[in-house]
């Protein structure tokens, strides 16, 4: 069903849903309103001054009232004045309304007592010694969860005795309005959105934004609203709904969070600015069953990476040895999972503690730490030695059977896979960061329960590991090839504690990695003294590693020649009427890499690039950047890689996180 279709579907279900409530209200007229109202001037009435009376409405519990636009479903105030000769009545002021969801739709409400304020003209020569009483007919729509019922009172304006009677309570009413901004407004209404130019001080802060259209049919009142600042101007994109108005001109309330504070604005028809820094709460849009079975997914493809696929193995091939022990298989089975799974809980729960407290950070933020980078070089060092043969630790994770070995080795695996987001995990884990926190656990649960469960049917599933070679001496040899992909990865860990804290820190971690092999190596042999001497000089480098880590490395060479990413040079970018192709990168990154080689540092893409005029920019996320991760919480992502196109003068599309060799060639020579 088109979105159109919808849209309807959902208008006329809102119309019917309305006429029924109203049919079964009841029929007795002599009943108290649900929604009690009175009529009060602000003073006397003095000739050729502007008059305010306040219609004031006061709500029974469990009841509401509408805005002049009710949204989905509904019906606004209508007023039929009697006023003397010349007497006119202005429109009515609202308050800043509040959005109210049942059975699907979305209203506009007032829960609360509120007074819609209405100015009202007084001629130069009227008579206002002894005017006749004012009075206006005022129909309303009461609702409940249940039930609406149209109401109506013929109020009959009072005036007060003395000009200070209601001074206080009409200071209370008037700052309730939201007052009208001095600076017209402007929008663009295409085909599926509202775009929406209204000026606003950026000093002005709004933690959650949020535009009521008075026209009625203009947006899909239940779309998620999202807002970007450009300088001066907050720019509003809302997806079109119901019966799709055009109107020449556009009225409406900018709201700037749930504590009733917010603008008016008249806009009309104009250039609406495009870019600007992403403002207001993110919302997640795809349903969280998908979300659960990407984070599963990413988990499982997880366990091929260089540094978990030895582990893996050796840990499978502990259950070979074991034989037909199924209780047992079963029981390491599950330790291991809890293992991973505690791990992940534990990685999730620290960056949402962070991002609470105000850190900018993404997945993977321990790998943007040197210290946390030289403890894991220790441990895959350690590991290294250990596959090689160099030195046995009866207690290393990898080498224990038994649920605590497996818990630990759970644990293990965790940590040194989750540095990087691959396929199927980058929507999960940017969801992750906008979801409540139960929902964002439940994530980082769904992707340790990925990554454990190769292991988790090892142990449940006999027919399984009966397929797993018997054991003999073929497992000490592939014991010792395993060493090589777990060396490669030390090594990579060595190369990225330069890229973070420089020379000197890399040297250190490097140091501080082998000398506990040269101690563990030279204990075993029976040499005291090495292994003394060894112990202590890793204590040196142990406790100097903090105050090494202090030079910047530059972002490698690219044959592309990249700009450096910012907010500025992004608009800069966009501005030259040029395509762009920017990509977010960081050294730690494996799925990062590996497309560097395959897509983006090619001839081929650069010549495609030079010929069409693309800019390639480029942001490195090897080291934290506030700039850079609050661009990835823009596209959802919780870390990298990131590919964003965009098109001579467009809006953005985000390319897929496993580029193939020719995709930038195609992209660029496609000219969109």
């Amino acid at each position: 069903m088109q979105a159109s279709t919808l849209n309807l579907f959902r208008y006329l279900f809102g119309v019917c849903v309305l006429l029924a409530a109203m049919m079964a209200a009841p029929a007795s007229a002599q009943r108290e309103n649900y929604i009690a109202a009175d009529l009060v001037a602000e003073s006397a009435p003095v000739p050729g001054e502007t008059l305010t009376a306040a219609l004031r409405f006061r709500p029974t519990e469990g009841w509401h009232g509408y805005w002049a636009n009710p949204g989905d479903a509904g019906e606004g105030m209508r007023l039929e004045w009697h006023l003397p000769n010349g007497w006119e009545a202005g429109e009515p002021q609202y308050p800043v309304p509040q959005e109210l969801e049942l059975l699907g739709l979305i209203n506009h409400v007032y829960k609360d007592p509120y007074a819609v304020l209405i100015p009202i003209e007084v001629p130069q020569q009227a008579a206002v010694a002894n005017i006749a009483p004012i009075t206006v007919d005022a129909q309303w729509l009461a609702c409940s969860d249940r039930l609406c019922v149209p109401e109506r009172a013929t109020l009959t304006l009072r005036f007060p005795q003395t000009s200070a009677d209601l001074a206080a309570q009409f200071d209370e009413h008037r700052a309730a309005i939201a007052p009208m901004i001095d600076a017209s407004a402007s929008f663009v209404i295409t085909a599926d959105k509202l775009r929406l130019a209204i000026p606003l001080p950026a000093s002005l802060g709004l933690p959650d934004p949020h535009v009521f259209i008075e026209q009625k049919d203009v947006i899909d009142y239940s779309a998620v609203q999202t807002f970007t600042r450009d300088g001066d101007m907050l720019v509003a994109e809302i997806a079109r709904g119901g019966l799709r108005a055009e109107p020449d001109a556009l009225r409406g309330i900018l709201a700037f969070g749930d504590g009733g504070d917010g603008v008016r604005f008249e806009a009309s028809p104009g250039t609406v600015p495009t870019g600007g820094e992403r403002i207001g709460p993110r919302t997640v849009d795809t349903p969280l069953a998908i979300l659960l079975g990407g984070a599963l997914l990413g988990g499982l493809l997880l366990n091929l990476m260089p540094c978990v696929f030895p582990i893996l193995s050796l840990k499978a091939l502990t259950l070979a040895r074991a034989g037909g022990e199924e209780r047992q298989a079963r029981i390491e089975g599950l330790a291991y999972t809890a293992g991973v799974i505690i791990a992940c809980l534990a990685l999730g729960a620290l960056m949402l503690a962070l991002r609470s407290g105000g850190a900018q950070i993404g997945w993977a933020f321990q790998l943007q730490e040197p210290l946390v980078v030289a403890a894991l070089l220790v441990l895959a060092t350690l590991i290294t030695a250990n596959f090689s043969g160099l030195f046995e630790i009866p207690s290393l994770p990898i080498r224990t059977r038994g649920e605590g070995g497996a818990f630990a080795t759970g644990l293990l695996a965790a940590v040194v896979a989750t540095p990087c987001t691959g396929p199927f995990m980058a929507a999960a884990l940017g969801a992750a960061l906008l979801l409540p926190a139960a929902q964002a656990l439940l994530l980082f649960a769904a992707l340790g329960l990925g990554l454990a469960l190769p292991f988790l049917l090892l142990g449940f599933v006999p027919a399984l590991r009966r397929m797993l070679p018997k054991p003999g001496a073929w497992m000490e040899t592939f014991r010792k090839t395993l060493a090589i992909p777990m060396g490669l990865t030390a090594l990579g860990l060595v190369w990225l504690a330069w890229r973070l804290g420089g020379m000197s820190f890399a040297f250190a971690a490097l140091a501080l990695s082998i000398l506990p092999v040269v101690a563990l190596t030279a204990r075993r042999n029976g040499n005291r003294t090495v292994a003394i001497i060894a112990v202590i000089a890793g204590l040196y480098f142990a406790a100097s590693l903090p105050f090494r880590a202090q030079e910047q490395v530059a972002s490698s060479e690219s044959v592309l020649d990249p700009v450096t990413y910012s907010q500025e040079a992004l608009a800069q970018a966009r501005a030259s009427g040029q395509p762009v192709f920017l990509w977010f990168t960081a050294d730690w990154c494996l799925t990062c890499k590996v497309n560097e080689q395959v897509a983006i540092e090619r001839e081929a893409t650069r010549d495609a690039f030079a010929e069409a005029g693309v800019i390639a920019m480029r942001g490195d996320w090897t080291q934290a950047d506030p700039e850079i991760t609050r661009y990835l919480e823009e596209w959802q992502v919780a870390g990298v890689p990131l590919y964003v196109w965009y098109p001579a003068g467009g809006q953005g599309e985000q390319l897929p996180q496993v580029l193939t060799p020719d995709s930038l060639v195609e992209l660029a020579q496609s000219g969109d």
